[in-house]
């Protein structure tokens, strides 16, 4: 390994399936759904009867019920969420003693604290101007995530904020790694993180017709490459990587869970939610992860796919991988089971990426009744696939015409 080498040494989740990594794991294997009707959330949506899409995928466990009191209510949901996940990927990663210098902190969102802006603007109508929260303004940034993990280990290597829609997580986990490479950092704290399940969300997206209104059917409502899929369902959550310079981690002794191999970030520069049709930006991002890696696109075993259950965008992903990688890959959509996290997606996806890699076995796809006849590669469905992965290609593709593709190797 060279000294620019870049290994994961911890993970840390909470996601609609469950409030740690082991129960993602787990329930994704065990194909499990955790998108539900949004009728037994609390109140937000009380009184949001006329709303189209009545699904969702919340965590399943509610981060200020992991936080201290004191801490939750100084934070956002979304800045709950990530330092939940964020403690226990420094924990995994045996707490890695570094100098504060060389420790940088990469956390990207969507759309940040958008439930505080809501919230406090109600407050101010209804109450006046006198009641805004004292900490709203650093509730709702969005380098407020990030910021509160480099408060929490005393990160000053520098913290950084990606913002790209639904590419965010994923761009986030690539910047680290730039990081590392380029001898900045020695540790980074990596992810994404999302909590923007209201009313306000939900109605605008479902605006530009991408949600599913299988509002009867939670479970079944989201079905990548399914001929029948009518769009995604809007979830939260967060998920982080602590990253390392591989020769650090040996030093220390650390036990690496696999290695960020490449990346690669493109831009359609076609429309502001469409993605191109050509899959070009698509195509190059995914090659330009295989080049940074050092490998041959022969060489990806596996894509862990954006997909996200609409009825352009997986068709068109489908084809860009066959362009990039041939026809041998074997595919998965993890949204099918987790909803859509929005910037916490990427990062989620690519724990997920990574641990079927470190494990040699594939989630697999719920929901896939009938592949649509436009997907000629494999997707696994069913069962999961217990198949030896020598690389792995986690897509993240996002509004304004983002894509990002990471590729994952075992240590």
């Amino acid at each position: 390994m060279s000294v620019q080498d870049v290994v994961v040494t911890g993970l840390g989740a909470t996601t609609p399936l469950g409030g740690d990594v082991d129960s993602l794991w787990e329930g994704l294997l065990a194909g499990r759904s955790g998108i539900r009707r949004i009728d037994d959330l609390v109140a937000p949506f009380a009184h949001a009867d006329d709303l189209p899409v009545r699904i969702a995928a919340p965590m399943a466990v509610s981060p200020d019920e992991v936080l201290p009191r004191v801490t939750a209510r100084r934070m956002d949901r979304c800045q709950q969420a990530v330092l939940v996940a964020a403690r226990q990927a420094w924990a995994d990663a045996a707490m890695p003693e570094v100098d504060p210098d060389r420790l940088a902190v990469v956390v990207g969102t969507g759309i940040a604290g958008i439930g505080t802006l809501l919230e406090q603007d109600d407050l101010i109508e209804e109450k006046g101007p006198q009641r805004i929260a004292p900490l709203a303004v650093p509730m709702l940034m969005p380098n407020g995530p990030a910021a509160w993990i480099s408060l929490e280990y005393g990160a000053r290597a520098g913290v950084y904020t990606p913002v790209s829609a639904c590419a965010s997580g994923a761009e986030a986990l690539a910047f680290a790694a730039r990081l590392i490479r380029s001898g900045e950092a020695d540790v980074v704290i990596a992810g994404g993180t999302e909590a923007a399940i209201t009313p306000l969300t939900i109605a605008g997206f479902a605006q530009v017709r991408t949600l599913s209104k299988r509002n009867d059917a939670p479970e079944r409502a989201s079905r990548p490459f399914d001929v029948d899929r009518d769009g995604f369902v809007l979830g939260e959550g967060a998920g982080v990587m602590v990253l390392e310079r591989a020769d650090f981690a040996a030093a220390r002794g650390a036990r690496p869970i696999g290695r960020l191999a490449g990346f690669g970030i493109t831009s359609d520069a076609h429309h502001i939610t469409g993605p191109d049709p050509t899959g070009a930006g698509q195509t190059q991002a995914i090659l330009r992860a295989v080049s940074s890696a050092g490998l041959r696109p022969e060489d990806v075993d596996h894509v862990n796919c954006h997909a996200t259950s609409t009825v352009v965008g997986d068709v068109g992903e489908a084809a860009a991988i066959q362009r990039a990688l041939g026809n041998d890959v074997v595919l998965t959509a993890p949204k099918s089971s987790l909803g859509h996290l929005v910037g916490a997606a990427g990062a989620v996806e690519a724990i997920v990426t990574l641990l079927s890699v470190a494990n040699s076995v594939i989630p697999p796809t719920l929901n896939l009744d009938s592949k649509d006849p436009e997907v000629e590669l494999e997707v696994v469905s069913g069962e999961p696939r217990k198949q030896h992965l020598g690389a792995a290609v986690c897509n993240s593709f996002g509004f304004g015409g983002q894509n990002v593709s990471l590729l994952f190797t075992a240590p």
